[in-house]
C-alpha cells in the first residue's frame, strides 16, 4: 500500500520531491519497497507521537528545501481509484492553496453508511472551485451509532479522509500558534536539516514532544478550512468491512481470502491462512478471522465493538495477541 500511495502520484509529484515519515523500525522496509527515493526521503521517526508531530516533522523537511512549498498529505493505508481524477482533484486543491496561501484544503468522502469508525466533517457555506467545495464549519470526532445516524440523515457530513494540501509555512504557522512548544520543537529538528547532527537533534526534541493529533492540533481550531468533496473512489482498510468493499463478494455475499466451505451462509467475510480451512454453516453476516495464534467470530453490524475486546485483552495481559 505505501507503494501504490506513491505511485498514485506519478506524473503529478517527481519522487524527487516525495517525502515518508515512519516509525523508525521500518525504515530499511520501506527504502526498499520504493528504491526510486532517496535514502534521505524517507525519515523515521524515534517514537510513536500521533499525527501532528509527523505532519509537522514532513513540513519542516519541505519547508527547509522550498519555504514556498506546498504539502499534501497522504495517509499510506487507503485504496483510491482511478488514479486520474485523484490526480485531478489534487491539482484543484492545490489552485485553492495558491490562491490564499493561508488555506487548509481537505477531502471529504459522502457517506455511504453511519460509519462509527471515521471521524466527521461538518459543511457550510460553498466556494467557488474546480470541484464542489465548502467552508468547514466544524470537525467531528468519531461519534456513536445513534450520532453517526443523523450525521447522516442531514446529509452535510463527509468522512474526514485525513487528505490536506497546504503550504508548509501555513501549517509551521498554525502550530506556532496553537501547539507553541510542539512547534519549536519542530523548528529545531528543522534547523538541523542537511546538517550531521540531524538525528541527534530529531531524537532529542521528537520524543520530547507531546503527543496529538492533526485534528485537535490545528485543525478544530484554524479558522480557514476548506473541504472538497471527493470525487475519486476511497476506502479506509481499517476495518474488516473494508475488505468485502474492496474485494467485492461471491453469489452468496460472501467475502473470502483463503479456504472456506458454506452452507446456508450469507454476508459473512473470512480471513485465513492458505492451509487452514473455515468452514461455515448457517451463518449470517458474521466475521471470522483466523489466525496462527488466534480467531475471532463476530457479528458483522457489531464490528465496531472489536475496540472494547482489544481493551479487555490489554487488562488481561494477553498482548501477545493483539
Amino acid at each position: 500500500m505505501i507503494q501504490a500511495t506513491v505511485d498514485r502520484l506519478a506524473g503529478l509529484v517527481a519522487a524527487e520531491r516525495t517525502y515518508v515519515v515512519t516509525n523508525r523500525q521500518l525504515v530499511d522496509q520501506v527504502r526498499a519497497q520504493l528504491p526510486q527515493l532517496s535514502a534521505d526521503a524517507v525519515v523515521g521517526e524515534p517514537c510513536k507521537r500521533d499525527t501532528a508531530p509527523c505532519v509537522g516533522l514532513a513540513a519542516e523537511l519541505i519547508h527547509a528545501r522550498d519555504p514556498d512549498g506546498v504539502m499534501i498529505v497522504l495517509p499510506a493505508d487507503h485504496v483510491i481509484s482511478p488514479t486520474g481524477t485523484f490526480q485531478a482533484a489534487l491539482s484543484a486543491a492545490a489552485e485553492l492553496v495558491a490562491a490564499d496561501g493561508r488555506r487548509f484544503v481537505t477531502f471529504g468522502i459522502r457517506p455511504t453508511y453511519a460509519a462509527e469508525s471515521f471521524g466527521y466533517i461538518e459543511r457550510g457555506d460553498a466556494i467557488p472551485a474546480p470541484l464542489p467545495a465548502f467552508k468547514v464549519v466544524r470537525f467531528r470526532e468519531k461519534p456513536n451509532a445513534a450520532t453517526a445516524e443523523q450525521y447522516l440523515a442531514t446529509q452535510q457530513f463527509y468522512w474526514n479522509a485525513g487528505i490536506f494540501v497546504w503550504k508548509a509555512a501555513a501549517v509551521r504557522a498554525a502550530l506556532a500558534q496553537f501547539e507553541p512548544e510542539m512547534a519549536d520543537r519542530l523548528a529545531q529538528i528543522g534547523g538541523a536539516v542537511g546538517t550531521a547532527r540531524f538525528i541527534s537533534t530529531l531524537d532529542e526534541q521528537f520524543q520530547a514532544i507531546r503527543g496529538k493529533s492533526v485534528d485537535y492540533a490545528i485543525m478544530e481550531h484554524y479558522d480557514n478550512v476548506i473541504v472538497v468533496e471527493a470525487p475519486f473512489r476511497w476506502d479506509d482498510v481499517g476495518s474488516w468491512q473494508s475488505m468485502a468493499r474492496i474485494q467485492g463478494a461471491d453469489a452468496d455475499g460472501n467475502t473470502v481470502v483463503g479456504k472456506h466451505v458454506g452452507y446456508r451462509s450469507t454476508g459473512c467475510i473470512i480471513k485465513t491462512d492458505d492451509d487452514h480451512l473455515v468452514v461455515t454453516l448457517g451463518m449470517k453476516d458474521c466475521i471470522v478471522v483466523r489466525t496462527p495464534d488466534a480467531t475471532l467470530v463476530a457479528n458483522k453490524h457489531d464490528e465496531e465493538s472489536i475496540r472494547k475486546i482489544v481493551e479487555i485483552i490489554q487488562q488481561r495481559g494477553w498482548t501477545e495477541y493483539l
